[in-house]
């Protein structure tokens, strides 16, 4: 099942949703244009590499420069292929309009940027010698379902059930839609600590870890006028 859309109305502009979506758009086509060697190095530098904070003589042997953990923010804007632009991308334009206009501008970004740094820190902290770098929206994008889950628990997430590409169109509560979200995600992070160390070529921890500070956070976050 696909989700489409949601129901729940919005009543501003998400000026930051679509400007973060833009970037996300941007950097990845520019960086499918570069030689490949290049884009390698650019993701290598601005990915988070747990192992380049874990094993500083490691990070220096490989080159490495002094980051100051400045790739906890930038690889949120990096992605490592269509699918993982498409979904995150997806994921933010039903979700994300409502969190920022419940929020307002400047609070959402910093809402925003806040969960996915707190999401790559705890994907750190289960794999930390990892040497592959971690990239992608999706800890921030938990963060903001994190949000949502309580913000808008009984609006209606719009599916598309692709059985033979018939259009076949199901509703169900956001909170029902988000809650089996959260359970695959446990499963899977269990199943990776249990038989393979915690790691995954997916950052389930990163999504867990962006799901819960998101759910425990956002009230602080909250325009006056939307007292919680």
């Amino acid at each position: 099942m696909i989700p489409i859309r949601d129901t729940a109305p919005c009543e501003t502009r998400a000026y930051v949703t679509w400007t973060l979506m833009a970037i996300c758009i941007a950097l990845f086509i520019t960086l499918e244009l570069v030689p490949e060697k290049l884009h390698h190095y650019f993701v290598s530098l601005y990915g988070m590499v747990p192992a380049r904070y874990t094993n500083p003589s490691w990070a220096i042997a490989m080159g490495y420069p002094q980051d100051y953990f400045l790739s906890f923010v930038t690889n949120l804007f990096l992605h490592g292929g269509w699918w993982h632009l498409i979904i995150n991308m997806w994921f933010l334009w039903i979700f994300a309009d409502n969190v920022e206009g419940r929020m307002g501008h400047g609070r959402f970004i910093v809402f925003y940027l806040l969960c996915g740094v707190a999401a790559t820190a705890i994907q750190w902290a289960y794999t930390p010698q990892l040497v592959f770098p971690v990239i992608g929206a999706s800890g921030a994008i938990a963060g903001v379902l994190g949000a949502y889950f309580f913000l808008y628990p009984y609006a209606k997430i719009v599916l598309w059930v692709p059985l033979f590409l018939l259009p076949i169109f199901i509703e169900i509560p956001a909170i029902a839609f988000i809650g089996v979200w959260v359970i695959w995600q446990m499963q899977k992070a269990t199943t990776a600590l249990m038989f393979n160390g915690g790691a995954s070529n997916i950052a389930l921890w990163a999504h867990l870890g962006g799901f819960v500070v998101g759910m425990l956070i956002f009230r602080f976050f909250l325009r006056k006028e939307y007292p919680e």
